[in-house]
C-alpha cells in the first residue's frame, strides 16, 4: 500500500480486516469516520498519522485532542517511527499554552511535523497567517460530534477549507447518539466540516463482525450476581422516588414537552442534565418546587449508583450526609423541603440501610472515642456486597485452573485484571482483597480465643469500617449542629451575624467551617450577600454540599492511620523492601478509562479478565485484542447484578448505540450531496460587491470602499463565538492584544462585550467603570454590548413570590438594575446594546459598519499604551493578568505598566509602595501595597 506523498510504504499495526479497510479509505478520501465504541478509534488515527510522519516533508494538524489522547499519539508515533526506523519521522509536538513565544510557534511550523494545538491558539495562528493555511498539509479531527455551527473548531475548519483547497480533511468519532438528534442531523455536520461522505462502521457491519467472530474468539463466562433482599427494597423505594418526582414535572406547567419524561429515561446517565437543558428557557420562571425536584433528581440517581458501588457501611454514611444537607433553613415550612423525603419510600431507604450496618439504638456515652470494639446496645449485621463472595470464587477458581493446567502456556501472563467503573471501587476492592483472608478472633462462653474458618469473608474490613464510622459520626454531629447554628445567624441579617462573630473572637475572619459553608448552602452563600427569606432558598447545589461534607471529616481509603513523618533513607537495605512480582502472580485493579484501556490489555496480556462491572465499549476492546494476537488466550468474566438498574443501563446503553447507528446509516441513504463553494474565494465580481457600499445619497452613487469590512478583535474574545459569525459574513477578522475594548469596528467605535455573568462580576469589582472610562478617552462612540443567550431564561430582577422578598429586591441599592443606571449616568457618551444572541450581535456589528472607515489594527493595539511600548510584545500569560485585574487600583493602564515592568504576581506582591508609586501612581500604589500586604486581623 503506498504511503501518502509518494513516500516508502510504512509498517502498519493493524492486524485485522476491517482496521486495513478503514485506514484504505482515509487514505483515498476526506471523510467523516463515525466507529462504534471500543473498536480502537485512536490506534487507525496514529497509523494514518505515522504514515505522513514518515515522508518527512508534511505538516499536519490535529483539533480536539486532550491531554490523555495527546500523549496516547505521542506514544505511538514514537514506537512506530521506532519500529519502522524512519529517519524523517519526528513525532508529536503540542502547543497548548499561551506562555509559548511567537516566534518559537512560527520556527516549529515552519519546520514541519504533526502538531496537536488547542482550538484557541490554533485559531488565532490561522487569522494571523502566524500559520499559513496554504502550507498544511491536512486536517484532522477528533471528537468530531462536539463541533457545531458556532464552535471554534468550526471556525478552524471553514478558514482552512477556504485558503486551502488541495489539503485533506479528516475527521473522527466513536460516540454515534449525537449525531441523532434534531433534524437532518449528520447533514448539518457534514456542512459543518466541510466534508461530503460519511464512513459508519458500528459493530454489526459485516467486515467488523467478520474480523472479530471469524477467528478464535475470548472465552466469556458470564455471571448474574443475584442482589440482596435489602438492595433489591432500597432500589425499589428509590425507583418509586424518582417517578414521583417525574410526575410532579410532568404536572407542572411549564410549557415543554414531557413525552420523552418517563422512569425508563431517567436512567440514563444524562437524563437530569437533559431535563436541566429543557427547562432552561423558562427557568426564572418555574416555581421553587420545581428547581427543587430538578435537584433532587440528581440526588436520587447518585444514590441509586451508590447503592451498587458502595459498601453497606460507606453507603449508610453518604445517606447520612443527604439528610444533614437537606434539612430545611430554620424557620422554613414542610412546603420547602425536598418533597421525597416525606414518602413512604424515603423511609424504607433509611431504615433498611440502616438495617445492612446493624440493629438496635447507639447511645453517644456507650461510644469510645478510640473504638476497638461494639457498643453492647447494637448487634452488627455488615450485610457484604454480594459480588464480593463471587468474586473470590472466581479468583479461586482461576488458582485451580493455574495450578491443574500448568502445560497450557502462550504469550499471555497469567495476571488477573479486574476491571472497575471507578478509582473508589478500586480501592475498595483492593482493601477487601488484603482482608478476605484475615481471620476474625471471638471469645467463646468459656473465654477462650476462637478463630473463624479460613474462608473469604469482609467482616475484618466491615467491623474495622464500622468502628470508624461511629466515630465519624460523633464529629459529623458536631459539625451539623455548627451549620444550623451559623444558618440560624444567617437568618436574623448580617449586622448581628457580625456582632456575634466578633464577641466570640473571629473579629474579621470567618467561623472556623465558613469554607465548607460558603460551598454548601447556607443563606448568606446562597443568598448572595443579603438576607433572604428561608421559603426562598433554592440550594442548588447539593451534590458539592454532601460532597464537602464527606471530604471535610471521612478519611480516605487507606490513609485512615496517620502516616510517620518522611525521612531520608540511605537505601543500603533496598532489596529487603522492594522487589520485582512476577505477572503470574499479580491482580491488577484498573478503573475503565476509555482508549486507555487498550494500553493495559496490551502491557498487561492477562490470561483472566474479571469485569466487576458492565461496560460494552470493554468487551469490544478485549475482542480486538484477542482477535489482533492468536497466541494469546484470554477468559472474560463478566458480573453484573441480576435485575437491576446496572443490568437496564448496560442494555440500554447498547441499545441507543444500534438504533443510534441505523438512523445514520438511514440519513446517509437519502442525504443529498452537500456541494461547498465560495463565491467569494474564486469571483471577482462578488468580491468586488463586497467592496461597495449600497447606501444610496445625493443622486443615488454607489462608492466602493477600497477595501473588505474588517474587524480588529481581541484574542481573548475567540473563546466566544462571535469572532467565527463574524467571518462567516465576510468580515476580515484580525485577532490583536487590544488594552482598550474586545472589538474595534471602525476608527471611532469601539465595543466591551459582556455576558450576564461576566456583567454582574465587573460591577462587583469595579473593573467595568475602569474599561468605560478608557474607551471613552480613546474613542469617540464607545460602547457596552450586553449580550444574553436567548434560549435560556434572562431577567435583571429576580421573580419573587412573596410580595416581601420583592421589596426588599427593589430597595436594595446594589441591584443590577441600578449599576447599569449608575453606570449611564457617570458615562452620558457609552451607548448600551442589548442582544439575544451571537447571531444578532453579528448583524447589529454589520449595521454599525456601514458608510464607516475601516479600524487600523496597528493603531487599535497601540491605543491605551505608554509611549515607546512596543505592542509586538504584549504576549503574556493571561491568567495571572486576571488576577491582577480583580486588585483595588489596577486600572488597564496599570496593568500594562506591572506587565511590562514586573515579571510574576509573586514579585508584584513584594514590591513596596515606594516602587509601586514610581510604577502605576501614588493612590494606586497604595491600594494595590494595602491589598498585598494586609492583615487578615485588620479591621
Amino acid at each position: 500500500m503506498p504511503a501518502p506523498n509518494g513516500s516508502n510504504p510504512v509498517k502498519l499495526s493493524l492486524p485485522l480486516e476491517y482496521q486495513q479497510d478503514l485506514y484504505k479509505e482515509l487514505n483515498l478520501e476526506d471523510e467523516l469516520v463515525i466507529l462504534a465504541r471500543g473498536l480502537g478509534l485512536l490506534r487507525i488515527v496514529t497509523n494514518l498519522l505515522h504514515s505522513f510522519d514518515a515522508a518527512g516533508n508534511n505538516l499536519v494538524v490535529i483539533v480536539g485532542a486532550d491531554d490523555r489522547e495527546n500523549g496516547w499519539i505521542g506514544e505511538a508515533l514514537a514506537e512506530q517511527a521506532a519500529i519502522s526506523r524512519s529517519p524523517a519521522a519526528r513525532g508529536l509536538s503540542q502547543v497548548n499554552t499561551d506562555a509559548m513565544s511567537v516566534g518559537t510557534r512560527e520556527k516549529m511550523y515552519t519546520k514541519g511535523g504533526i502538531f496537536s494545538i488547542t482550538s484557541r491558539i490554533l485559531v488565532v495562528d490561522l487569522l494571523s497567517r502566524l500559520l499559513n493555511p496554504e502550507t498544511v498539509t491536512g486536517l484532522v479531527v477528533l471528537h468530531s460530534e462536539r463541533i457545531v455551527a458556532t464552535s471554534i473548531e468550526a471556525f478552524i475548519i471553514r478558514i482552512y477549507r477556504q485558503m486551502n483547497k488541495g489539503g485533506f480533511l479528516k475527521a473522527f468519532s466513536d460516540n454515534p447518539e449525537p449525531f441523532t438528534g434534531g433534524f437532518a442531523p449528520l447533514s448539518t455536520m457534514m456542512r459543518n466540516l466541510f466534508l461530503r461522505k460519511p464512513s459508519l462502521w458500528p459493530r454489526f457491519h459485516v467486515t467488523v463482525a467478520k474480523s472479530l467472530e471469524g477467528r478464535k474468539k475470548a472465552e466469556v463466562i458470564e455471571l448474574e450476581v443475584p442482589m440482596t433482599d435489602a438492595m433489591r427494597d432500597i432500589q425499589n423505594a428509590i425507583l418509586e422516588c424518582v417517578e414521583v418526582s417525574i410526575g410532579d414535572l410532568r404536572r407542572t406547567d411549564t410549557g415543554i414537552e414531557l413525552d420523552d419524561w418517563t422512569l425508563d429515561s431517567a436512567l440514563h446517565k444524562s437524563f437530569d442534565v437533559i431535563v436541566r437543558r429543557q427547562l432552561d428557557a423558562v427557568w426564572h420562571r418555574v416555581s421553587y418546587r420545581t428547581r427543587q425536584i430538578v435537584n433532587d433528581l440528581t440526588v436520587l440517581r447518585s444514590i441509586l449508583h451508590a447503592l451498587l458501588t458502595y459498601d453497606c457501611v460507606s453507603f449508610n454514611k453518604y445517606l447520612d450526609t443527604i439528610l444533614a444537607a437537606h434539612q430545611p433553613p430554620p424557620g422554613s415550612n414542610r412546603q420547602n423541603q425536598s418533597p421525597w423525603l416525606f414518602l413512604d419510600a424515603a423511609n424504607i431507604i433509611f431504615e433498611t440501610a440502616k438495617r445492612r450496618v446493624y440493629t438496635g439504638k447507639t447511645v453517644e456515652t456507650e461510644v469510645p472515642e478510640n473504638a476497638t470494639k461494639l457498643p453492647d446496645s447494637l448487634r452488627p449485621v455488615l450485610e457484604e456486597q454480594p459480588k464480593w463472595a463471587v468474586l473470590a470464587e472466581v479468583l479461586d477458581e482461576i488458582d485451580r485452573d493455574a495450578y491443574l493446567n500448568p502445560g497450557l502456556r502462550d504469550d499471555s501472563n497469567g495476571t488477573v485484571l479486574i476491571m472497575c467503573s471507578d478509582r473508589s471501587t478500586c480501592r475498595q476492592l483492593r482493601e477487601y482483597l488484603q482482608n478476605m483472608k484475615t481471620q476474625v478472633q471471638r471469645k467463646s462462653e468459656d473465654n477462650a480465643q476462637e478463630e473463624t474458618e479460613a474462608k473469604p469473608s469482609a467482616e475484618f474490613m466491615m467491623r474495622r469500617k464500622l468502628w470508624r464510622y461511629f466515630g465519624w459520626k460523633k464529629a459529623f454531629a458536631r459539625v451539623s449542629a455548627h451549620l444550623f447554628a451559623e444558618q440560624q445567624k444567617a437568618l436574623e441579617g448580617f449586622t448581628s451575624v457580625s456582632d456575634k462573630q466578633g464577641t466570640n473572637g473571629y473579629r474579621g475572619k470567618g467561623p472556623p467551617n465558613k469554607r465548607r459553608r460558603v460551598r454548601g448552602g447556607s443563606a448568606a452563600a446562597a443568598g448572595g450577600g443579603r438576607p433572604v427569606n428561608g421559603s426562598m432558598q433554592v440550594a442548588e447545589d447539593k451534590e458539592s454540599q454532601v460532597a464537602s461534607l464527606m471530604a471535610d471529616i471521612e478519611p480516605n481509603g487507606d490513609e485512615v492511620n496517620p502516616k510517620d513523618d518522611v525521612a531520608v533513607d540511605d537505601l543500603e537495605d533496598l532489596e529487603d523492601y522492594f522487589e520485582l512480582f512476577e505477572m503470574n502472580d499479580l491482580v491488577v485493579v484498573h478503573p475503565y478509562d476509555g482508549d486507555m484501556d487498550e494500553h493495559v490489555l496490551e502491557e498487561v496480556r492477562p490470561r483472566y479478565v474479571i469485569m466487576y462491572e458492565p461496560d460494552a465499549a470493554f468487551i469490544r476492546r478485549v475482542e480486538v485484542y484477542r482477535s489482533s494476537h492468536d497466541d494469546r488466550n484470554v477468559r472474560v468474566y463478566f458480573m453484573y447484578y441480576g435485575g437491576s438498574v446496572e443490568e437496564q443501563r448496560y442494555l440500554s446503553g447498547v441499545r441507543k448505540e444500534k438504533d443510534a447507528f441505523t438512523r445514520l446509516i438511514k440519513e446517509k441513504g437519502n442525504m443529498a450531496v452537500t456541494i461547498t463553494h465560495d463565491a467569494s474565494a474564486n469571483d471577482p465580481q462578488e468580491s468586488f460587491l463586497r467592496t461597495v457600499n449600497t447606501r444610496i445619497a445625493g443622486g443615488g452613487r454607489l462608492a466602493a470602499t477600497a477595501e473588505p469590512p474588517r474587524v480588529v478583535v481581541d484574542v481573548r474574545e475567540f473563546r466566544s463565538s462571535l469572532p467565527s459569525l463574524l467571518h462567516g459574513r465576510s468580515n476580515i477578522v484580525v485577532p490583536c492584544m487590544l488594552t482598550v475594548a474586545d472589538y474595534v469596528l471602525t476608527p471611532h467605535i469601539c465595543i466591551e462585550r459582556k455576558s450576564v455573568r461576566d456583567l454582574i462580576s465587573s460591577f462587583k469589582n469595579g473593573r467595568l467603570f475602569n474599561q468605560a472610562e478608557t474607551m471613552l478617552q480613546h474613542y469617540k462612540y464607545p460602547m457596552l454590548l450586553i449580550e444574553f443567550d436567548q434560549n435560556r431564561s434572562f431577567t435583571l430582577d429576580t421573580f419573587g413570590t412573596d410580595h416581601t422578598t420583592s421589596s426588599l429586591k427593589a430597595e436594595n441599592p446594589s441591584d443590577l438594575q441600578s449599576k447599569i443606571a449608575l453606570l449611564t449616568l457617570a458615562f452620558p457618551r457609552l451607548k448600551i446594546i442589548w442582544s439575544s444572541s451571537p447571531y444578532q450581535t453579528a448583524e447589529i456589528f454589520d449595521e454599525l459598519k456601514k458608510q464607516q472607515e475601516e479600524p487600523d489594527p496597528i493603531k487599535a493595539v497601540q491605543v491605551g499604551l505608554i509611549a515607546g511600548e512596543d505592542p509586538s510584545d504584549q504576549t503574556f500569560n493571561q491568567t495571572p493578568q486576571e488576577m491582577l485585574r480583580v486588585v483595588p487600583g489596577m486600572s488597564e493602564k496599570n496593568l500594562s505598566r506591572i506587565t511590562l515592568e514586573v515579571r510574576n504576581v509573586a514579585e508584584v506582591s513584594n514590591l513596596g509602595e515606594e516602587e509601586l508609586d514610581v510604577l502605576i501612581g501614588k493612590e494606586a500604589g497604595r491600594q494595590v501595597h494595602r491589598f498585598f500586604n494586609r492583615s487578615v486581623f485588620d479591621d
